[in-house]
Protein backbone atom coordinates (compact mmCIF):
# COMPACT_ATOMS: atom_id res chain seq x y z
CA UNK A 1 0.00 0.00 0.00
CA UNK A 2 1.16 3.04 -0.84
CA UNK A 3 2.06 5.62 1.97
CA UNK A 4 1.69 9.47 1.58
CA UNK A 5 2.05 11.79 3.99
CA UNK A 6 0.19 15.61 3.85
CA UNK A 7 1.90 18.35 5.24
CA UNK A 8 -0.25 20.70 5.83
CA UNK A 9 0.01 24.83 6.90
CA UNK A 10 -3.53 26.08 7.96
CA UNK A 11 -2.63 29.20 7.76
CA UNK A 12 -1.47 29.47 3.91
CA UNK A 13 -3.64 31.77 2.06
CA UNK A 14 -7.21 32.03 2.67
CA UNK A 15 -6.61 29.22 5.42
CA UNK A 16 -7.93 25.87 6.00
CA UNK A 17 -10.99 24.23 6.13
CA UNK A 18 -11.71 21.51 8.15
CA UNK A 19 -13.73 20.03 5.33
CA UNK A 20 -10.75 19.80 3.03
CA UNK A 21 -9.46 17.18 5.92
CA UNK A 22 -12.08 15.06 4.83
CA UNK A 23 -12.04 15.40 1.03
CA UNK A 24 -8.01 14.20 1.26
CA UNK A 25 -8.67 11.66 3.68
CA UNK A 26 -11.58 10.08 1.40
CA UNK A 27 -9.60 10.77 -1.86
CA UNK A 28 -6.65 8.39 -0.75
CA UNK A 29 -9.35 5.93 0.60
CA UNK A 30 -10.54 5.79 -3.09
CA UNK A 31 -7.14 5.37 -4.36
CA UNK A 32 -6.27 2.85 -1.91
CA UNK A 33 -3.48 5.10 -0.48
CA UNK A 34 -2.71 5.06 3.43
CA UNK A 35 -2.18 8.79 4.08
CA UNK A 36 -0.94 10.87 7.03
CA UNK A 37 -1.85 14.35 7.72
CA UNK A 38 0.23 16.86 9.63
CA UNK A 39 0.00 20.10 10.63
CA UNK A 40 2.95 22.30 10.62
CA UNK A 41 3.35 24.64 14.07
CA UNK A 42 5.92 26.87 13.48
CA UNK A 43 8.10 28.32 10.96
CA UNK A 44 10.40 25.64 10.72
CA UNK A 45 8.74 22.71 11.24
CA UNK A 46 7.84 21.81 8.04
CA UNK A 47 11.30 20.70 7.28
CA UNK A 48 11.49 17.99 10.49
CA UNK A 49 8.08 16.65 9.34
CA UNK A 50 9.97 16.34 5.80
CA UNK A 51 12.89 14.73 7.38
CA UNK A 52 10.50 12.18 9.40
CA UNK A 53 8.75 11.04 6.31
CA UNK A 54 11.95 10.36 4.47
CA UNK A 55 13.42 8.52 7.48
CA UNK A 56 10.16 6.44 7.58
CA UNK A 57 10.50 5.82 3.98
CA UNK A 58 7.29 6.79 2.83
CA UNK A 59 5.71 6.94 -1.06
CA UNK A 60 5.14 10.48 -1.39
CA UNK A 61 5.09 13.49 0.43
CA UNK A 62 2.46 16.02 -0.21
CA UNK A 63 3.28 20.02 0.27
CA UNK A 64 -0.21 21.68 1.52
CA UNK A 65 -0.02 25.37 1.17
CA UNK A 66 2.29 28.53 -0.03
CA UNK A 67 5.69 28.56 -1.92
CA UNK A 68 6.95 28.96 2.02
CA UNK A 69 5.70 25.75 3.05
CA UNK A 70 6.93 23.88 -0.53
CA UNK A 71 10.49 25.09 0.50
CA UNK A 72 10.33 23.87 3.96
CA UNK A 73 8.95 20.35 3.11
CA UNK A 74 11.47 20.41 0.07
CA UNK A 75 14.62 21.50 2.57
CA UNK A 76 13.85 18.30 4.42
CA UNK A 77 13.96 16.11 1.04
CA UNK A 78 16.83 17.59 -1.35
CA UNK A 79 19.04 14.87 -2.62
CA UNK A 80 16.08 12.02 -1.39
CA UNK A 81 14.99 9.33 -3.51
CA UNK A 82 11.68 10.47 -2.15
CA UNK A 83 9.31 12.29 -5.01
CA UNK A 84 7.42 15.40 -3.46
CA UNK A 85 3.81 16.71 -4.70
CA UNK A 86 2.79 20.13 -4.26
CA UNK A 87 -1.33 20.65 -3.47
CA UNK A 88 -1.18 24.93 -3.73
CA UNK A 89 -2.55 26.79 -0.78
CA UNK A 90 -0.95 30.33 -0.70
CA UNK A 91 -1.29 33.54 -1.74
CA UNK A 92 0.89 33.11 -5.01
CA UNK A 93 2.26 29.57 -5.42
CA UNK A 94 4.65 30.29 -7.87
CA UNK A 95 6.58 26.59 -8.23
CA UNK A 96 2.43 25.21 -8.64
CA UNK A 97 1.88 27.68 -11.37
CA UNK A 98 5.52 26.88 -13.08
CA UNK A 99 5.45 23.56 -12.68
CA UNK A 100 1.51 23.47 -14.90
CA UNK A 101 -0.43 22.23 -11.72
CA UNK A 102 -4.33 23.39 -11.31
CA UNK A 103 -4.66 26.08 -8.29
CA UNK A 104 -7.55 25.13 -7.22
CA UNK A 105 -7.36 22.89 -4.25
CA UNK A 106 -9.77 20.10 -5.00
CA UNK A 107 -8.51 20.26 -9.29
CA UNK A 108 -5.19 19.69 -7.24
CA UNK A 109 -6.27 16.71 -5.40
CA UNK A 110 -8.31 15.33 -7.60
CA UNK A 111 -5.37 15.07 -10.09
CA UNK A 112 -2.62 13.50 -7.23
CA UNK A 113 -2.75 10.03 -8.87
CA UNK A 114 -1.96 11.39 -12.07
CA UNK A 115 1.53 12.93 -11.54
CA UNK A 116 4.74 11.54 -12.08
CA UNK A 117 8.04 12.32 -10.51
CA UNK A 118 10.76 14.54 -12.17
CA UNK A 119 14.07 15.52 -10.88
CA UNK A 120 14.19 19.17 -10.94
CA UNK A 121 17.33 21.74 -9.83
CA UNK A 122 17.47 23.76 -6.86
CA UNK A 123 19.78 26.34 -6.12
CA UNK A 124 21.44 27.52 -2.89
CA UNK A 125 20.92 31.32 -2.01
CA UNK A 126 23.86 32.20 1.12
CA UNK A 127 23.45 28.76 2.01
CA UNK A 128 19.67 28.68 2.08
CA UNK A 129 17.87 26.45 -0.17
CA UNK A 130 15.66 27.62 -2.81
CA UNK A 131 13.32 26.40 -5.15
CA UNK A 132 11.26 28.96 -7.00
CA UNK A 133 12.61 32.49 -7.15
CA UNK A 134 14.39 34.16 -4.52
CA UNK A 135 15.35 38.26 -4.60
CA UNK A 136 17.72 40.94 -3.55
CA UNK A 137 16.55 44.74 -3.29
CA UNK A 138 13.36 45.99 -3.88
CA UNK A 139 11.26 42.56 -3.92
CA UNK A 140 13.50 41.49 -0.84
CA UNK A 141 12.26 44.89 1.20
CA UNK A 142 8.82 43.90 -0.05
CA UNK A 143 8.90 40.32 1.49
CA UNK A 144 10.26 41.91 4.80
CA UNK A 145 7.36 44.42 4.66
CA UNK A 146 4.87 41.31 3.60
CA UNK A 147 5.72 39.13 6.16
CA UNK A 148 5.53 41.95 8.68
CA UNK A 149 2.39 42.97 7.85
CA UNK A 150 0.02 40.19 9.30
CA UNK A 151 -1.89 40.61 6.06
CA UNK A 152 -1.95 38.22 3.13
CA UNK A 153 -3.33 38.27 -0.26
CA UNK A 154 -2.13 39.79 -3.43
CA UNK A 155 -4.40 42.81 -2.75
CA UNK A 156 -1.82 43.96 0.03
CA UNK A 157 1.32 42.54 -1.64
CA UNK A 158 0.10 45.10 -4.51
CA UNK A 159 -0.78 47.85 -2.05
CA UNK A 160 2.50 47.50 -0.36
CA UNK A 161 4.15 47.63 -3.76
CA UNK A 162 3.02 50.43 -5.18
CA UNK A 163 3.39 52.38 -1.82
CA UNK A 164 7.01 51.67 -1.29
CA UNK A 165 8.00 51.91 -5.34
CA UNK A 166 8.53 55.83 -5.23
CA UNK A 167 10.49 55.51 -1.86
CA UNK A 168 13.06 52.57 -3.29
CA UNK A 169 15.87 53.51 -5.04
CA UNK A 170 18.63 51.47 -7.18
CA UNK A 171 21.59 50.23 -5.74
CA UNK A 172 25.36 49.94 -7.03
CA UNK A 173 26.02 46.23 -7.58
CA UNK A 174 29.05 43.70 -8.77
CA UNK A 175 28.05 40.52 -10.10
CA UNK A 176 30.82 37.83 -10.58
CA UNK A 177 29.39 35.24 -12.99
CA UNK A 178 31.80 32.44 -14.50
CA UNK A 179 32.77 34.42 -17.70
CA UNK A 180 32.09 37.62 -16.99
CA UNK A 181 31.76 40.76 -14.27
CA UNK A 182 28.94 42.63 -14.21
CA UNK A 183 28.97 46.56 -12.34
CA UNK A 184 26.06 48.21 -12.47
CA UNK A 185 22.98 49.65 -10.44
CA UNK A 186 19.71 47.79 -9.94
CA UNK A 187 16.47 48.06 -8.70
CA UNK A 188 16.12 44.65 -8.07
CA UNK A 189 18.26 41.17 -8.80
CA UNK A 190 15.99 37.82 -9.33
CA UNK A 191 17.90 34.92 -8.59
CA UNK A 192 15.14 32.60 -10.50
CA UNK A 193 15.16 28.80 -10.95
CA UNK A 194 11.10 28.96 -11.54
CA UNK A 195 9.93 31.74 -13.76
CA UNK A 196 7.51 33.47 -11.24
CA UNK A 197 7.41 35.02 -8.29
CA UNK A 198 3.41 33.70 -8.16
CA UNK A 199 0.19 34.86 -9.69
CA UNK A 200 1.84 34.28 -13.13
CA UNK A 201 4.10 37.57 -12.25
CA UNK A 202 7.02 36.07 -14.46
CA UNK A 203 10.21 37.75 -13.42
CA UNK A 204 12.13 35.46 -15.06
CA UNK A 205 9.90 34.22 -18.29
CA UNK A 206 13.05 32.18 -19.85
CA UNK A 207 13.90 30.26 -16.61
CA UNK A 208 13.64 25.82 -16.86
CA UNK A 209 13.92 24.39 -13.44
CA UNK A 210 15.41 20.92 -15.30
CA UNK A 211 18.18 22.88 -17.32
CA UNK A 212 21.07 22.81 -14.26
CA UNK A 213 21.02 26.36 -14.25
CA UNK A 214 19.50 29.55 -12.03
CA UNK A 215 18.36 32.10 -14.54
CA UNK A 216 19.88 35.89 -13.39
CA UNK A 217 16.89 38.85 -13.87
CA UNK A 218 18.45 42.30 -13.50
CA UNK A 219 16.05 45.05 -13.57
CA UNK A 220 16.10 48.98 -13.25
CA UNK A 221 13.87 51.00 -11.87
CA UNK A 222 10.58 51.38 -14.16
CA UNK A 223 9.73 55.35 -14.74
CA UNK A 224 6.34 55.74 -13.65
CA UNK A 225 5.00 56.38 -17.13
CA UNK A 226 6.17 52.77 -18.12
CA UNK A 227 4.75 51.08 -14.86
CA UNK A 228 1.64 49.97 -16.50
CA UNK A 229 3.01 48.65 -19.35
CA UNK A 230 5.76 46.86 -17.29
CA UNK A 231 3.60 44.86 -15.22
CA UNK A 232 1.20 44.06 -18.67
CA UNK A 233 4.63 42.67 -20.28
CA UNK A 234 5.80 40.95 -16.52
CA UNK A 235 2.12 38.92 -16.59
CA UNK A 236 2.25 37.88 -20.14
CA UNK A 237 6.01 36.53 -19.51
CA UNK A 238 7.48 39.00 -21.77
CA UNK A 239 10.16 40.78 -19.80
CA UNK A 240 12.99 39.15 -22.01
CA UNK A 241 12.07 42.17 -24.36
CA UNK A 242 12.37 44.72 -21.60
CA UNK A 243 14.85 47.33 -21.71
CA UNK A 244 14.45 47.62 -17.91
CA UNK A 245 15.52 44.11 -17.57
CA UNK A 246 19.01 41.97 -18.35
CA UNK A 247 18.54 38.59 -18.49
CA UNK A 248 21.97 35.92 -17.50
CA UNK A 249 21.90 32.08 -17.00
CA UNK A 250 24.78 31.19 -14.97
CA UNK A 251 25.51 27.79 -12.19
CA UNK A 252 26.77 30.01 -10.19
CA UNK A 253 27.37 33.77 -9.41
CA UNK A 254 28.88 36.28 -6.41
CA UNK A 255 27.07 39.48 -5.99
CA UNK A 256 28.71 41.99 -4.11
CA UNK A 257 26.50 45.30 -2.35
CA UNK A 258 28.23 48.92 -1.03
CA UNK A 259 25.44 48.22 2.04
CA UNK A 260 23.59 45.62 3.47
CA UNK A 261 20.37 44.82 1.32
CA UNK A 262 17.06 43.55 2.24
CA UNK A 263 16.34 39.77 0.55
CA UNK A 264 13.72 36.87 0.65
CA UNK A 265 14.15 32.93 -0.15
CA UNK A 266 11.10 31.78 -1.91
CA UNK A 267 9.10 34.71 -0.57
CA UNK A 268 10.41 33.99 2.74
CA UNK A 269 12.04 37.12 4.39
CA UNK A 270 15.84 37.12 5.54
CA UNK A 271 18.15 39.46 7.24
CA UNK A 272 19.88 41.79 5.26
CA UNK A 273 23.27 41.01 3.52
CA UNK A 274 25.93 42.69 1.20
CA UNK A 275 27.43 39.88 -0.12
CA UNK A 276 25.57 36.69 -1.46
CA UNK A 277 26.86 33.14 -2.73
CA UNK A 278 24.67 31.34 -5.59
CA UNK A 279 24.74 28.20 -7.43
CA UNK A 280 23.03 26.00 -8.80
CA UNK A 281 22.29 22.16 -7.37
CA UNK A 282 21.20 20.34 -10.88
CA UNK A 283 18.01 17.91 -10.63
CA UNK A 284 18.93 17.33 -7.14
CA UNK A 285 14.83 17.17 -6.11
CA UNK A 286 11.85 14.82 -7.08
CA UNK A 287 8.64 16.78 -7.92
CA UNK A 288 5.15 15.19 -9.32
CA UNK A 289 4.45 16.99 -12.20
CA UNK A 290 1.43 16.32 -14.72
CA UNK A 291 1.74 13.23 -17.10
CA UNK A 292 0.78 14.64 -20.49
CA UNK A 293 2.83 18.21 -19.35
CA UNK A 294 4.33 19.18 -22.95
CA UNK A 295 5.20 22.66 -22.05
CA UNK A 296 8.81 23.12 -21.12
CA UNK A 297 9.53 23.51 -17.02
Amino acid sequence: MKKVLFIINKFSGAGFRESLEGRIIDYCARQGWECTLEFTRQRGHAVELAQQGVAEQVSLVVATGGDGTVNEVARGMVNTHIPMAILPKGSGNGLARHLGLPVSFQQALQQLHLLQPRAIDTMQVNGHLSINVSGIGFDGHIANLFGNDGRRGLANYTRLTLREFVRFQEFESEITLVDCVIQSRQFLIALANSSQFGNNARIAPLASVCDQQFDLSLVKKVPLHHALGFARNMFAGRLDRSRFVTLHKATKATIRLQRPMAFHVDGEPLPAASQFEVQVNPLSLLVCVPKDLRKKI
